[in-house]
């Protein structure tokens, strides 16, 4: 197990190198920031004066092995929007809104996706099956502005209901919450209803059937936790998209969380804050991965770390 570990750490390590890569990268596509840190027409002193100041001065090369370093014990760099505060700072302030935000979505999308695709399943080829997979071929299918913008119209603008606009009580987080959390009902409705159809017939399932045990029983007690390996991988990634902002529901619904700051920072040309905000997101997704490969020797008793032992 420790040599497993060990070779998912390295691997996940890897990963967060190559994505340091692309995105150092990338956020220099969007242009020069000290077109937008400094007034236009400014005298190449003054220029250079800034570029030295903010560490724009070396080569692209130099640039983000310097950035790399710092990462590395988790500077940043100062935010070149909020001169006066680090990247990490701004974040931070941001992050718990977009937790509270993603809190919820996250408790939705269990409460609601899991019952809907165990209970799909148990009743193949009912009116209940086929209503199920309705609601999850349009909570694939629908887009989140679209869903976002009508939800808001009939809501708010039409009914005044609910707040749409910015963080004021729980009003304003019942819209974008039910927003981020449909794509993940229906994924987890979809997923496991296939996963406890191949557990619902499987041997040691029929054997229980046999014994007399309640099918209810039978569904929720012996098929669920060995089907919910394989949802599991797909359930952490949703998770973390949902804790760490949703760029779209929060530009839609004014919500300052992490992700509006990520749309904000990348039009500012704010490089320190979009770096610290896509290294933060990719670490949180590759702990997420380690823990999930973990779990899944405790889920299904078949799996093996690193392999799976026919039953």
């Amino acid at each position: 197990m420790g040599r497993y570990v060990l070779l998912n750490v390295i691997r996940g390590i890897l990963t967060l190198l190559a994505i340091s890569v692309i995105v150092f990268f990338l956020a220099r596509l969007t242009g020069d920031p000290i077109d937008v840190l400094g007034p236009e027409n400014m005298a190449p002193i003054d220029e250079q004066a800034l570029r030295d100041k903010w560490g724009l001065n070396g080569s692209l090369v130099e640039q983000y092995f310097a950035f790399l370093g710092n990462a590395v014990r988790g500077d940043f760099g100062p935010s070149f929007k909020y001169p006066d505060e680090s990247a990490t700072s701004v974040i931070a302030d941001r992050i718990p809104r977009s937790l509270q935000l993603g809190l919820a979505g996250v408790l939705l999308t269990v409460l609601i996706g899991i019952p809907l695709g165990v209970l799909a399943a148990a009743r193949r080829g009912s009116w209940y099956d086929r209503v199920a997979k309705g609601i999850a071929l349009f909570g694939q299918s629908v887009p989140e502005f679209w869903l976002a913008i009508m939800l808001v119209w009939v809501f708010a603008v039409q009914l005044g209901v609910v707040r749409t606009s910015g963080r004021a009580g729980w009003s304003s987080i019942v819209l974008p919450s039910i927003v981020m959390a449909v794509f993940g009902i229906a994924a987890l409705l979809r997923l496991f209803r296939s996963s406890m159809l191949d557990t619902l017939g499987s041997e040691y399932v029929k054997l229980a059937r046999l014994k007399g045990l309640p099918r209810s029983r039978v569904v929720w007690k012996h098929a669920l936790k060995p089907a919910a390996s394989g949802p599991l991988t797909f359930f952490a990634t949703i998770a973390v998209r949902l804790l760490t902002g949703a760029t779209v529901v929060e530009i839609v619904f004014a919500w300052p969380g992490a992700g509006l700051l990520a749309y904000e920072a990348a039009n500012a040309r704010d490089f320190p804050v979009v770096q610290a905000l896509a290294m933060i997101t990719s670490t949180a997704i590759v702990v997420m991965n380690l823990l999930v490969d973990i779990l899944y020797a405790y889920l299904d008793p078949r799996v093996r770390l690193g392999q799976k032992v026919m039953a």
